[in-house]
């Protein structure tokens, strides 16, 4: 792609990862003509900037505390001529917002990973208004995640390896559900989503997106252990390549709704 292009970027990887979760998430979401939207932990904006066309003229936020991936989405914002959408950087858990402003708050799997995750909706609960809703997608646990046992066991060699955090913070039901009932949330609903996740066209292709998000494991690794772990890695793509499919891993989400109480 052009290097000019502004829809070129390795983030629009993530936007073609999870294209199926993408689709349920829109359904869901139920934004209206005027609505004030929040999308939470919003990265590379694709689900901002479907929030965007379907609130018109209302106006959605986007917000993310990676500066690199908002300057992306901006520049594509403007390419598909949104004029109704604003991109902040900044914590969800402390950032100032107007009180009681949104209609309503969304995320496509941006909301697992807060350190403080009943300071952080109890902030969001603060910034909608009585009654808003909040639509949310979440992985289930790593065991029912074949994406992150995968690609787990291909990098250290091991049939069951360890349980990976923070993706998974929020896929224990009875958990979230107090945490959001804690921030100020009822009618707190899950409904099962199984999709496939798409790891890239072809194997190579797949290939760079996974060695681009476990460069970090690699690297603690002996030359030796992490050549073995490329290899491993490029078996288990190699397996999931459903041909004009591209490579597909199985994967199993909670999409989550509540109300602002």
């Amino acid at each position: 792609m052009d290097a000019q292009d502004p829809h070129s970027s390795p983030l629009t990887d993530f936007d073609f990862e999870l294209r199926a979760y993408q689709e349920r998430l829109r359904a869901a979401t139920g934004i209206g003509p005027g609505d004030h939207v929040l999308d939470i932990g919003c990265g590379a904006g694709q689900s901002t900037r479907d929030a965007a066309r379907a609130a018109a003229p209302g106006r959605v936020t986007g917000i993310d505390v990676s500066e690199p991936a908002l300057e992306r989405t901006r520049r594509v914002a403007i390419a598909e001529h949104l004029d109704n959408v604003t991109f902040e950087h900044g914590n969800v858990q402390a950032h100032p917002f107007a009180p009681g402003h949104y209609d309503v708050a969304i995320s496509r799997f941006g909301v697992m990973f807060f350190s403080d995750p009943p300071a952080a909706f109890g902030n969001i609960a603060r910034a909608l208004r009585v009654d808003a809703r909040v639509v949310f997608l979440v992985w289930q646990s790593h065991e029912r995640n074949e994406w992150a046992t995968a690609i787990a066991a291909a990098l250290s060699g091991q049939p069951r390896p360890a349980k990976a955090a923070d993706a998974f913070s929020l896929g224990d039901r009875a958990e979230t559900t107090r945490v959001l009932e804690g921030a100020g949330f009822g009618d707190v609903r899950f409904s099962e989503v199984r999709e496939p996740v798409y790891y890239g066209r072809d194997i190579d292709a797949a290939m760079e997106w996974v060695r681009g998000f476990t460069r970090d494991t690699l690297a603690r690794l002996s030359p030796e252990d992490a050549a073995r772990a490329v290899e491993r890695l490029r078996a288990t793509i190699a397996a999931h390549d459903a041909g004009d499919e591209g490579v597909v891993f199985d994967s199993r989400a909670w999409l989550v709704t509540a109300r602002r109480r």
